[in-house]
């Protein structure tokens, strides 16, 4: 537990620096250069220097909302805000950039970045670090990302976002399940059989084909037992049976 806190402490003064970045000064001449400006920005998105980089970028936003650079400003603002944790930002960045340019070539990057933000938000990074479960936590923003990818993979199948997308889309029913398990094992604490049947079929009917299921399967067998429900429990243990005869649970 100490080695955790020491990391974590670690962690934070580690992120801190990162996004405490001092301002830079910008000479007037660059100021007054669209080129040079985003070329400043763009040292600083690669240096690391977010926080300085949303700053220089804002001021382009302003100074030339309607120049050669102004949709790959916005693009970069969506990227910064992802990297500083701005959920809130980024999503309106994003919705804005695609209400006004639904027709962008680079729109499946825009739909991609949304996923991340969304799956980003869903996160404790945090709890993470110091080992606690919190798979019970509303899983909103989870369905929302999952629901992002989705929308990209069916409106840019051949878009070189779309196997990422689709390797998180398997991590996020992984997560969506472990959030139903949770429910479930809440049920059951408290008797509440046919809800935790319920859950656990749900888990079954969407989310097939993650390992989750192994364990709804066996809440399903118990729920359904408890209830004197035999012939939907014998079901239960055969389907778990058949595709987990090693489990555990059997």
């Amino acid at each position: 537990m100490k080695l955790r806190i020491s990391l974590l402490l670690a962690l934070s003064v580690m992120l801190s620096a990162c996004s405490s970045s001092p301002d830079e000064e910008i000479s007037d001449a660059v100021l007054n250069d669209a080129e040079a400006l985003y070329e400043r920005a763009q040292r600083n998105i690669a240096s690391g220097n977010f926080n300085t980089a949303q700053e220089i970028l804002q001021q382009h936003a302003t100074r030339y909302p309607f120049g050669p650079f102004a949709h790959q400003v916005q693009m970069d603002r969506i990227y910064v805000y992802y990297k500083i944790g701005d959920i809130e930002q980024a999503l309106a960045e994003i919705d804005r950039f695609m209400q006004l340019n639904p027709n962008h070539p680079n729109l499946d990057y825009v739909m991609y970045m949304r996923g991340l933000v969304n799956h980003r938000a869903d996160s404790n990074f945090v709890q993470e670090i110091v080992g606690i479960d919190r798979t019970d936590r509303d899983p909103s923003k989870a369905e929302e990302a999952f629901n992002d990818f989705a929308s990209l993979i069916r409106r840019f199948p051949d878009s070189k976002y779309t196997a990422d997308a689709q390797q998180r889309m398997v991590a996020i029913k992984s997560r969506l399940a472990q959030y139903e398990l949770a429910v479930a094992e809440y049920y059951i604490k408290r008797e509440a059989w046919l809800a935790a049947a319920n859950r656990g079929r749900h888990i079954i009917e969407n989310y097939a084909d993650v390992p989750e299921t192994e364990q709804a399967l066996a809440i399903m067998a118990q729920a359904y037992d408890r209830l004197g429900l035999n012939e939907l429990r014998d079901g239960a243990i055969a389907t778990l049976q058949s595709n987990f005869p090693n489990s555990d649970y059997l």
